[in-house]
């Protein structure tokens, strides 16, 4: 079911741009497949990347709440779902969009390993429909003009370490590549706090008997991890052929493109609501004055200007 419900599906649009690409390039037609699956992923990308700002903009109403309730986890999580439910934020929304590209990441992986270990497959394991294409056709009858390099230059079927111990520096620059792309993709979405201090520093206090904060633990963790999914990325990669590496530094690159984007709209979008908050003309906007409660009244009286101004001179008689 795997196979033929996400491989099979991801690598034939990756075939079918391969075989509409001018001069039919592996490598460039991986690049464009890359673009197309982040622009069709773009309205899940747009909403977990609302969500993600979001959360990072709400993490000083979290620390307050958390520093109100002393400890009561029941009352902080009561309080913190009905911040989330006023501000329309889910916790959760990031997950799909991390599944989806998870599953994608492993069903191209299967599709390449395919091509890399037998260059037939490229025809035989694409639709009966891509197989009737003009070069799907060609390639059937000479399989030696299946060319897997990024413009002659790298072999995407090579490692950037082989298992010889040997070192393909091509190969190496795109997997160098692709974890600086997503060191700067993950820094993209975190808190910039002046004051924010590091994971070590909050263990070392937290070893002296000092309370740590939650929020500044997982502030302090999430930063962390900038320098830990690049680690993560080079160390799995680098022994896998350089094409799921050329992959990820497109997807990266065009990530952070993406999230450049949501993060100037959000900018401007808060600029003009605070244009139009000063452009309010306040003369227009009714006085009103709350009139002390008597003992005996049951509700506070609300007033319009003409009657406040009657009820102070019925005070001052």
């Amino acid at each position: 079911m795997f196979t033929t419900f996400i491989v099979q599906p991801i690598f034939n649009l990756l075939v079918l741009v391969y075989d509409l690409l001018p001069g039919h390039n592996f490598g460039l037609s991986l690049i464009i497949f890359t673009i197309i699956v982040r622009l069709i992923l773009w309205p899940l990308v747009k909403k977990q990347l609302h969500q993600a700002k979001a959360m990072r903009d709400l993490q000083p109403e979290i620390k307050r709440i958390k520093q109100a309730t002393k400890g009561d986890r029941q009352e902080e999580s009561r309080l913190l779902m009905e911040l989330y439910k006023e501000r329309d934020i889910n916790p959760f929304s990031t997950f799909p969009i991390l599944i989806i590209q998870l599953v994608i990441l492993l069903g191209l992986y299967s599709g390449l390993r395919r091509v890399i270990d037998d260059p037939h497959q490229i025809v035989s394991f694409a639709y009966p429909a891509l197989q009737h294409l003009g070069w799907m056709q060609t390639l059937s009858h000479n399989i030696h003009l299946f060319d897997d390099t990024l413009f002659g230059a790298v072999s995407l079927s090579k490692a950037a370490l082989s298992h010889g111990g040997g070192i393909y520096w091509p190969a190496m620059i795109i997997v160098a590549g692709s974890a600086v792309a997503q060191y700067f993709q993950s820094k993209q979405l975190l808190p910039t706090g002046k004051n924010q201090r590091g994971l070590r520093a909050i263990l070392k206090e937290a070893g002296e008997g000092k309370h740590a904060d939650q929020s500044e633990v997982n502030a302090a963790v999430g930063s962390s991890t900038r320098y830990f999914l690049p680690v993560m990325i080079f160390i799995f990669t680098v022994n896998l052929a350089s094409a799921l590496s050329l992959y990820w530094l497109t997807s990266s690159v065009v990530a952070y493109i993406q999230q450049a984007y949501i993060l100037r709209q959000d900018e401007t979008e808060m600029e003009a609501m605070g244009d139009d908050k000063k452009g309010k003309d306040v003369s227009k906007i009714p006085e009103a004055e709350v009139v002390p409660r008597d003992k005996g009244a049951s509700k506070t009286t609300k007033t319009d200007g003409k009657s406040s101004k009657k009820a102070k001179r019925r005070k001052k008689r």
